[in-house]
């Protein structure tokens, strides 16, 4: 992990927080852990035929997992809400649809406007937040649902700034303050808005009043349970979760795991930002993981993050801009504005990282100009 990443801090001893993180696993005592979640079940759970909870959900590997520990091993009757994608993968949609059918529950599934997404992701474009407005939706919607259908309790699944490494440094079940996480912090409404943006394009990203949100718990499932995203996949084909690689869609080019957020093709445009203002993409943020698990070395990472960090996969990247009626070198004259250039170079018409940051990468030390 770099240290342009933003919000991580990396000690004198060359460990960043989201490894310092992991390492207090070993010292966690999850089976009372587990126990404090059944007894919060308990507080939940519902006796009047009524949803106990509800589960922020996708048709992605860690809801299977979530919807497992809620419906089968805590017997609650859980409720999924999950934000529509713009556009679906088959594999992701047959995912979805055996979710729901497998595990016997039900869902409400929100479909922002697409005139209004459409306007809102090329609004995002130029600020290199491409799908700010679905994500922020992602994050508040299930909190509205909670506060009309009076359904106190939120699962979640792990606490993206503490897992991965961000601005939260003491582990919390809490996930109060998930709204104001580095993935879809709130933005200030008056920049969006224009003729075609009304402040009512914001109805399902503005949370309930204070009131409200003082009778909803929203939780982390990953406080309870050691959270892995390559586990939760492997438990999730056991129930027919299928993988890009299962159903043989598509072969997502510059990833080395064809299983993590396959619901949509375009949407990882937003995170490949993180390449172009950052000089870190998917294959540092899944390797660091594999890393940590043991399932890998950092060597073999290294090699694979200088191979693919930098690419971009062109279907997705096809389905993106055609969503929002852009072109190629609109797209690019964007991204041109928000290049590292004191950690990037342009090589063969591609930004890769500068030789100076690859030397660093592999002997795991600082840049050296």
């Amino acid at each position: 992990m770099p240290d342009t990443r933003p919000g991580l801090n990396i000690g004198k001893d060359g460990l960043c927080d989201a490894c310092r993180h992991y390492e207090k696993r070993k010292d966690i005592d999850w089976d009372k852990r587990q126990r404090m979640l059944r007894d919060l079940a308990d507080n939940y759970r519902r006796h009047d035929g009524n949803y106990d909870c509800i589960i922020a959900a996708s048709a992605g590997k860690d809801s299977y997992f979530q919807t497992h520990v809620f419906k089968e091993q805590l017997d609650m009757n859980p409720l999924l809400v999950m934000v529509n994608n713009y556009s679906w993968t088959e594999t992701g949609l047959q995912n979805w649809n055996n979710l729901l059918e497998e595990f016997g529950v039900d869902a409400i599934q929100f479909s922002q406007s697409p005139r209004t997404c459409k306007i809102m992701f090329s609004k995002g474009l130029e600020k290199s937040i491409p799908t700010w407005y679905f994500d922020r939706a992602i994050y508040t919607f299930p909190l509205l649902i909670a506060a009309r259908l009076k359904i106190p309790l939120i699962v979640y699944g792990e606490n993206v700034n503490y897992e991965y490494g961000g601005l939260q440094e003491n582990e919390t079940s809490s996930a109060r303050q998930q709204m104001n996480n580095s993935v879809a912090n709130k933005q200030p409404v008056y920049e969006w808005l224009d003729e075609n943006i009304s402040k009512e394009c914001f109805a399902s990203h503005r949370p309930p009043d204070k009131s409200e949100l003082q009778t909803i718990s929203p939780i982390y499932l990953s406080y309870y349970f050691p959270w892995s995203g390559y586990k939760n996949m492997m438990f999730a084909r056991t129930r027919g979760f299928k993988t890009l690689d299962d159903t043989g869609e598509w072969k997502r080019e510059g990833f080395i795991e064809q299983y993590d957020q396959i619901d949509t093709v375009g949407y990882l445009i937003h995170p490949w930002f993180k390449f172009a203002k950052f000089g870190h993409y998917r294959t540092t943020d899944i390797g660091s993981s594999w890393i940590r698990e043991g399932r890998i070395t950092r060597e073999e990472v290294v090699e694979k993050v200088i191979d693919n960090d930098w690419k971009i996969d062109q279907k997705m990247l096809d389905d993106f801009l055609g969503y929002i009626n852009c072109s190629r070198k609109e797209f690019w004259d964007i991204v041109e504005k928000y290049i590292n250039r004191k950690i990037l170079e342009k090589r063969e018409f591609n930004w890769r990282l500068k030789k100076n940051v690859e030397k660093a990468l592999i002997s795991g030390g600082k840049v050296v100009d």
